[in-house]
């Protein structure tokens, strides 16, 4: 069975990535791109899905883990009675091709390690033909299986029931590599890897990479937030710019339930937040290649454009349900694609709108091709904002007029007319400024309850939803107008379960599936950036700090949080968690600075 989430750790070439156990166990990798059928996904099933298991044969042994400086080479450090041993687990990067290291390092005394691979193409459904070759130095394992295959290469295996076992001593002193290597089924087998080449080729890539890197400036924080970074640049393909939300799929939002999706695509809505938090924080070049990205996703029609999209900008996302495999202990249906790529959210507009916005203002200039298109998707908004949505809580029950859709209408045409009066662009600003007007005052008379005052999650809606907290965010209101603090207040009363707060109440049938959902941490953080703002920082720091107790040993964040079970619940690891905690981080320097 699959370990609990938070015992995972990521490793990645910023193509794709992988998920080791803290059993030693590589239980999913997808290849050769993030959203690419799997090789191991052990993950959301058994051993026979898929798995390469590396660990100490000896009973006692046990492990701590760390991340060897920045990127993402990770460093098991295995006790054992007999000895120790450290087994380094990284994946090279800059090297054209798809290769997973796993050095073991003799540290004291001599270890006996065990060593399982189980390879399954296509998300745990083929088995692939094993050739081996004793002949050459060191063996060669290969298998292939229609268009894909890998090769491993490290100490001699042998075939037992579709699996691949083995046993070696490391001692004091002693190296020993093993290197899996992916390639197309049709090419023939590449040359090995120059393991010491390829580990410090990966260290310089990385420590260049924060050569600009600006701290949040508050150092209590600061190892959380360049950890975050690191992250959320590990889930960006490096080819095509596009960020994946999550590495996995179908990681339960409610255990033994079926809320489980697909999160190895790219949410424009994550492009706004993205670019304003990776300019804040020194990476010009990451701002203009998520610019860029995003211009090509939304290019044509309008009216086409979709709340998320491929790696590459890809548009269909059929989603369809696997019977390979059983689901994250227990947990089903797994699904593969995402049906809400298909759904009308009208927000979608207004989060390209202020993506382009933070890129003017990090210094990145339009182009008459990037303005023009802006321009079209105000046109096209301009049609259908009074239209009921989805919302961003992508819901399959009916639509509804959401008040945070409506706040990022209004922020969409606020841009626009930004651009023209600030940025010297042109473009019809008396006419977006009288749609941005309306927008207020619908928003004003119909989405504010009249008891409390606050706002709620749409018109006539009974309750509040934790997405109302990003309208300071987008400047629709300030952090400590009444109607927002009272949002908070209700928010505080119908959302938050033992400190971590609701995405919104799943009792009501609004999302058109059973009710039972674990709070979702980047709402939590949400809420941490507006006490900041509004001047609540003792309470912004010990919600932050309640988020970061729940990070795992090598500080990642999952989607949710299960707090009766004090377990990481949903994908991982989540880029949105991720970045509304740099954010929060962020707001609390801010409030620091201004008392």
């Amino acid at each position: 069975m699959a370990l609990a989430i938070e015992d995972y750790a990521l490793i990645g070439d910023l193509f794709t990535a992988a998920l080791v156990g803290r059993d030693g166990s590589i239980d999913w990798l997808c290849l050769p791109r993030f959203d690419s059928p799997s090789v191991f996904a052990s993950l959301l099933g058994s051993e026979e899905s898929g798995r390469w298991k590396l660990a100490p044969t000896e009973e006692g042994a046990s492990n701590t883990r760390r991340y060897d400086g920045v990127g993402f080479d990770l460093i098991t450090h295995w006790t054992t009675p007999s000895g120790e041993v450290e087994v380094e687990d990284v994946m090279p990067l800059g090297r054209g091709r798809v290769d997973v290291v796993r050095r073991i390092r003799g540290v004291r005394g001599s270890v006996e390690l065990e060593h399982e691979l189980r390879l399954r193409f296509d998300y745990g459904a083929v088995i692939p033909w094993v050739t081996q070759h004793r002949e050459v130095d060191p063996p060669e394992l290969v298998a292939i299986a229609g268009p894909n295959a890998v090769v491993l290469r490290g100490p001699a295996l042998r075939g037992s029931d579709h699996r691949h076992v083995g046993r070696f001593t490391v001692r004091e002193g002693e190296t020993v590599d093993i290197v899996l290597t992916w390639f197309p089924g049709h090419r023939t087998t590449p040359a090995p890897l120059d393991v010491d080449d390829a580990l410090r080729g990966t260290r310089d890539w990385w420590k260049k990479w924060l050569e600009s890197y600006r701290p949040s400036g508050d150092a209590r924080y600061e190892d959380a937030v360049l950890r975050s970074l690191l992250v959320l640049r590990a889930l960006t393909h490096e080819s095509t710019g596009g960020i994946a939300a999550a590495a996995t799929t179908s990681l339960p939002e409610q255990f033994g339930g079926n809320r489980n999706w697909d999160y190895r695509f790219v949410w424009l809505r994550d492009a706004s937040l993205t670019i304003d938090v990776v300019a804040r924080h020194g990476f010009a070049d990451e701002v203009d290649k998520w610019r860029q990205w995003v211009l090509r996703a939304i290019a044509g029609d309008p009216a086409d454009v979709q709340i998320m999209y491929g790696l590459a900008g890809e548009r269909r996302l059929e989603e369809y349900e696997l019977t390979t495999l059983p689901g994250y202990q227990g947990a089903s249906p797994v699904r593969v694609g995402n049906a809400a790529s298909e759904q009308f959210q009208s927000d979608v507009i207004g989060e390209v709108m202020l993506a382009f916005s933070a890129a003017r203002d990090a210094g990145i200039p339009e182009t008459s091709v990037s303005w023009g298109l802006q321009r079209a998707l105000l046109g096209h908004l301009e049609k259908v904002w009074r239209l009921p949505d989805q919302g961003i809580w992508e819901i399959r029950g009916d639509p509804r007029p959401f008040t945070h859709s409506r706040a990022m209408s209004w922020a969409a045409f606020d841009r626009g007319i930004e651009a023209v009066e600030k940025h010297g662009l042109h473009g019809p600003a008396r006419r977006w400024r009288e749609l941005r007007d309306e927008i207020r005052r619908e928003i004003d008379e119909n989405h504010v309850d009249k008891a409390s005052g606050a706002f709620v999650q749409y018109s006539g809606a009974a309750h509040v939803d934790a997405a109302l907290l990003q309208l300071p965010q987008v400047g629709f209101c300030a952090p400590d107008d009444p109607r927002m603090l009272a949002t908070v207040s209700r928010i505080e009363a119908e959302l938050m379960h033992n400190g971590f707060i609701d995405r919104y109440v799943t009792d009501s049938g609004l999302d058109g599936l059973p009710p039972g959902e674990n709070p979702f941490l980047a709402c939590s953080l949400w809420l941490a950036e507006q006490y900041a703002r509004s001047g609540r920082r003792d309470d912004a720091s010990a919600l932050i700090d309640r988020v970061l107790s729940i990070a795992n040993d090598v500080g990642m964040l999952s989607e949710e949080y299960d707090e009766q079970a004090r377990r990481q619940a949903g994908n991982t690891p989540q880029a949105l968690s991720h970045l509304a905690l740099v954010r929060a981080v962020d707001a609390l320097s801010d409030s620091r600075m201004t008392r």
